[in-house]
């Protein structure tokens, strides 16, 4: 049977883009994506759109925003997908199944997000409803003070894990400056991002402002399809595995220190896949904070629980280790558009699989993984992707 593929994609630069409507970031990722797969725009017989927006924007209705944005697309059936943060991931899925089901045969998935709409106390309230509203709405410093006590509870269990904290940011900074879409492209080095200062101050818990993912705008696309266009200008993407695991929305049922949820997924993608952890060659992972980095190390095996900071200490997912972690510079430095991520985690891999990631590019990589999630770690999504 044949089977979906990634066979184009397009990427926005991540940032503050107070003066680019909601249009422009669809257009230009959508038709880039529409372009590199060889295609053309009248090829496209399904649209699937992800967006958390949650009040960033007044705009809502955003399925209906593609035709908008690309006038040839507004009699095509479209759909707006939301998971949180793996919102991205949820509208690629649902993409794959619809092709699958038999109703369409090439799509285009655009996830996108205005976020820099309100001022920072208001953004940290529209973040907190990717919370357990009814118990968590309370917790200061919005999504950073759940992580902050998810931190706090880690390295009161563990020991103070500061410097490992601080390694993953400045290995994903160092990464981000190769990335031309990212939103800081800036080495911050070990020492800013271990140390508290005016620039970088205490945010939550024991986590700091660089231990924090940006708030950004941008979008991203990717056009999945069952065959390729002999006018392709990129190579075509496959997955071996796809996964969905859910978790426990309230905290106040889980323990904080483990990402159980994402465990399950990783060892039912690799399974599904028919590898093992050491087969693959890099990995796309969620880092919406630098504690949550350090627990997927865990969850996808690289460590026992409570020994992650080895992992990043013995530069393991450094660019140039056993296992590169977010060498486009992840959600720390690439940025987290909501709706955007999990599309651009996926272009980000397809990227380094094609052999087209520039100064980003890994020494030819076979296979790679995406793990992208929703709240936390409540909607996990594992893609173990190679090239065709």
């Amino acid at each position: 049977m044949n089977t979906p593929m990634i066979v184009g994609w397009g990427h926005t630069k991540f940032g503050k883009h107070d003066a680019v409507e909601i249009e422009e970031l669809i257009r230009e990722a959508g038709l880039a994506a529409i372009e590199s797969s060889g295609f053309d725009v009248s090829d496209i017989d399904g649209v699937f759109v992800g967006t958390f927006n949650g009040g960033f924007v007044p705009q809502d209705f955003a399925g209906a925003m593609v035709g908008v944005a690309i006038p040839e697309l507004r009699h095509v059936p479209a759909a707006r997908l939301e998971n949180a943060c793996a919102t991205g991931s949820a509208a690629i899925y649902t993409a794959i199944d619809a092709i699958l089901a038999g109703r369409m045969k090439r799509v285009l998935v655009v996830g996108y997000e205005k976020m820099n709409t309100l001022p920072n106390a208001q953004i940290g309230e529209v973040l907190l409803k990717c919370s357990y509203v009814k118990e968590e709405a309370g917790i200061p410093a919005g999504f950073a003070g759940v992580f902050g006590e998810i931190a706090g509870a880690y390295f009161e269990r563990y020991g103070d894990q500061s410097d490992a904290l601080a390694t993953i940011a400045a290995k994903n900074h160092k990464n981000g400056v190769d990335n031309p879409f990212a939103h800081l492209q800036r080495d911050l080095g070990f020492e800013f991002c271990r140390n508290v200062s005016d620039k970088n101050p205490i945010v939550a818990g024991p986590l700091k402002r660089s231990d924090c993912s940006l708030v950004s705008d941008g979008a991203a696309a990717v056009v999945i399809s069952l065959d390729r266009s002999s006018s392709a200008k990129v190579p075509a993407i496959k997955w071996l595995s796809r996964t969905q695991v859910n978790e426990w929305l309230p905290m106040s049922r889980r323990d904080p220190t483990r990402f159980e949820g994402a465990a399950m997924a990783w060892q039912k993608g690799l399974a599904d896949a028919g590898i093992g952890l050491g087969d693959l060659n890099f990995v796309e992972t969620h880092d919406c904070f630098t504690i949550a980095e350090m627990l997927e190390y865990e969850a996808m095996g690289l460590a026992p629980q409570g020994q992650g900071a080895r992992v990043a200490l013995d530069g393991v997912t450094a660019a140039d280790g056993k296992l590169p972690v977010n060498r486009s510079g992840g959600l720390k430095s690439k940025g987290h558009p909501i709706g955007a991520t999990g599309v651009s985690m996926h272009v980000m891999a397809a990227m380094q699989l094609a052999g087209t990631a520039g100064a980003m590019q890994l020494p030819g990589p076979a296979r790679g993984a995406v793990f992208n999630m929703g709240g936390t770690s409540v909607a996990n999504y594992l893609s173990i992707l190679q090239a065709v």
